[in-house]
């Protein structure tokens, strides 16, 4: 399945039905009253997110959502039928903005999370509302309200505690699956991986997280070259980055030369993302003698006066793969509060109900 993670979706909640202007006409009742119902209310357009879905592929033809519109009152006090609701399924980690004013509107991050995004028009009064005692023959009535109608941009981050960084070929693909069930694309030459992956590591009864690998970043990322930028919001969230750098890359670029390169298109990128806890992992120690890994790997963490935690793998040997698993997962288990999240719409902040009226 291709991976997509953003759609412009248009959303249109219900009209209301308008009011009925009617009369009791009965053989035996002269002076008959008003007896025009009211309409029903307009359906509503309904968000949910859902954990069984990962893309928004879905939204890719099927971009025009519209509410049914309520129904007419009638006479004998007939009140009009309620729209039906329509109900849309989102992967949870999608944020849902006002593609007109970039507005954030809600942030769907919990499986099941049920959000009333477009509400139905009200519906329009019957003349039976306007009977008194000085109007008794009413000709009044209300016609129903329109639905909100909106221009959605659907954007989707994943949710994954450890993010992994690098640049193309430093081995994040095949570290994933080392660690975890997820088979993306391997081979030998740049760019394999083309959309996210996740994948589930686990250690042992309730010891696992999830990590997740976006395409490597080259030089010129922020510009717009390559493939890693666009999914670098997948990273967003996590609460951990694992940076890989080939111990011994073909092009002969140092270790410290790397991480340097790739630090430039992060900060440039994003402050919150380029201040994220990040731990080294120089990867395909098995390309080098220990002595001459050991080597590379102390000379780079001096030239960069490195203070946060570094490890030597293979993750095809499969070599020093435990010693980082724990590390990490000692780690999150201190982490006891996810990042800070965007402030949202407070039309839409507030727990929603679980069903619709």
């Amino acid at each position: 399945m291709k991976f997509v993670d953003e759609a412009v979706i248009h959303v249109s909640a219900g009209k209301g039905g308008d009011g009925s202007a009617s009369f009791r006409r009965e053989k035996y009742v002269p002076f008959g009253g008003p007896d025009g119902g009211d309409g029903g209310d307009g359906g509503s357009v309904w968000l949910v997110a859902d954990d069984g879905l990962n893309t928004l592929v879905d939204f890719r033809h099927a971009r025009q959502f519209q509410a049914e519109n309520g129904q007419s009152g009638r006479g004998r006090q007939m009140f009009g039928k309620a729209g039906e609701d329509i109900v849309i399924k989102v992967p949870v980690g999608t944020i849902v903005y006002d593609d007109e004013t970039d507005q954030l509107l809600v942030d769907m991050l919990e499986g099941g999370q049920r959000i009333c995004i477009a509400k139905g028009g009200r519906r329009g009064l019957g003349n039976i509302n306007f009977k008194s005692s000085t109007n008794r023959a009413p000709r009044q009535t209300t016609p129903g309200k329109p639905g909100e109608a909106l221009r959605l941009r659907l954007e989707l981050k994943l949710l994954a505690d450890i993010g992994l960084l690098g640049l193309p070929n430093a081995g994040k693909s095949t570290l994933i699956s080392a660690l975890s069930a997820a088979r993306p694309k391997i081979a030998d030459y740049p760019f394999t991986t083309l959309y996210p992956n996740l994948g589930v590591v686990r250690l042992g009864p309730e010891e696992s997280f999830v990590i997740a690998d976006i395409p490597g970043i080259i030089a010129g990322a922020a510009d717009g070259a390559g493939l890693g930028l666009q999914f670098l919001r997948h990273l967003e969230r996590t609460r951990l980055l694992l940076h890989l750098v080939d111990i011994a890359p073909l092009d002969g670029q140092s270790p410290a030369a790397q991480v340097r390169e790739l630090d430039h298109e992060i900060q440039r990128y994003s402050e919150n993302l380029a201040t994220k806890p990040r731990w080294l992992v120089f990867n395909k120690a098995d390309t080098v003698e220990p002595e001459q890994a050991e080597q590379i790997v102390q000379q780079a963490v001096q030239e960069l006066a490195w203070q946060a935690p570094w490890f030597v793998i293979s993750a095809v040997s499969r070599d020093g793969l435990k010693p980082l698993q724990r590390a990490v997962m000692a780690e999150l288990q201190q982490m006891r509060a996810p990042a800070e999240e965007d402030q949202l719409d407070p039309r839409y902040d507030q727990a929603p109900p679980t069903t619709s009226d």
